[in-house]
């Protein structure tokens, strides 16, 4: 009776569960290793496709993860789970989590968004979410950037997405705005030409366009001229600087005063 039993239970329900249980397993490796190739595949066209990397990366792990779901329930309806309830659980506990994580979603609809339309890319100055800095790396969540001073911020790609975006790396060539103020008393013409010399001599000040050197401003206490040489955008600070010390010194060799703001009394004796 025993060994009845014993045969019964042998070829009712453990040989039929290990087939299954073989089976499943062997859904499972070949579905990974197509997975594998069908990635692999499809990252080389894209890559032909002369997509940016940061995009296939992302649009490679997508198709990865839902592929990979699709064999898992292919090789649990193997196994006798009821998948119709299993993707019905699932998809209530996606619903919860995406309730729960709005923020982070928001995140992620905005690091697809900048990935696909690429306002910038890894080597950019931008300012954006409240920060400037050399965007260092772009994630799905969020952007690491690098200030000028070395420190690494990570900004959420949704605070970046949701505002305006200055790319001061878009361009190849970047205009210097500035500002020189001369006495009222001092030579207008002179100045205007010790300007026009300084920026003359320097080489990294662009032919085309040309600068402009022309009084803005009749102020309080100065002449105003604005200043506004065309540079390459990677030597816009450095022009900036030396210039500011160019034509302060120029100034002072040639007389030519630069006032502050200053206010006179008068004090009447009465009687």
């Amino acid at each position: 009776m025993d060994k009845i039993n014993i045969q019964e239970i042998i070829s009712g329900y453990v040989i039929p569960w290990a087939i299954n249980i073989a089976l499943a397993l062997v859904i499972f490796y070949i579905g990974r290793l197509v997975i594998n190739v069908v990635v692999k595949v499809l990252g080389k066209l894209l890559v032909r496709a002369k997509m940016d990397q940061i995009l296939v990366n992302f649009i490679s792990s997508i198709i990865r993860s839902l592929l990979l779901l699709f064999v898992i329930v292919a090789a649990l309806d193997q196994l006798g789970v009821d998948t119709t309830s299993l993707i019905a659980l699932l998809g209530a506990a996606g619903l919860a989590v995406g309730l729960a994580l709005q923020g982070s979603l928001q995140n992620f609809a905005a690091g697809v968004m900048m990935i696909v339309f690429r306002p910038f890319k890894a080597g950019d100055f931008i300012e954006a979410g409240g920060t400037a800095g050399v965007v260092e790396a772009i994630n799905i969540f969020s952007t690491t950037m690098r200030t000028g001073d070395n420190r690494e911020i990570i900004v959420p790609n949704g605070s970046i997405y949701g505002g305006a975006i200055t790319n001061f790396s878009a361009r190849a060539t970047r205009r210097i705005d500035m500002v020189f103020g001369i006495g009222y008393g001092d030579d207008l013409r002179k100045a205007r030409e010790i300007m026009q010399q300084v920026m003359d001599a320097d080489e990294r000040v662009l032919k085309d366009p040309a600068y402009t050197v022309a009084v803005s401003e009749l102020g309080d206490s100065s002449v105003n001229f604005v200043v506004r040489p065309w540079v390459k955008s990677g030597d816009y600070w450095a022009v900036k600087f030396d210039l500011t010390e160019k034509i302060k010194l120029a100034f002072d060799e040639n007389g030519i005063s630069i006032p502050f703001p200053q206010m006179d009394v008068h004090l009447q004796k009465e009687g």
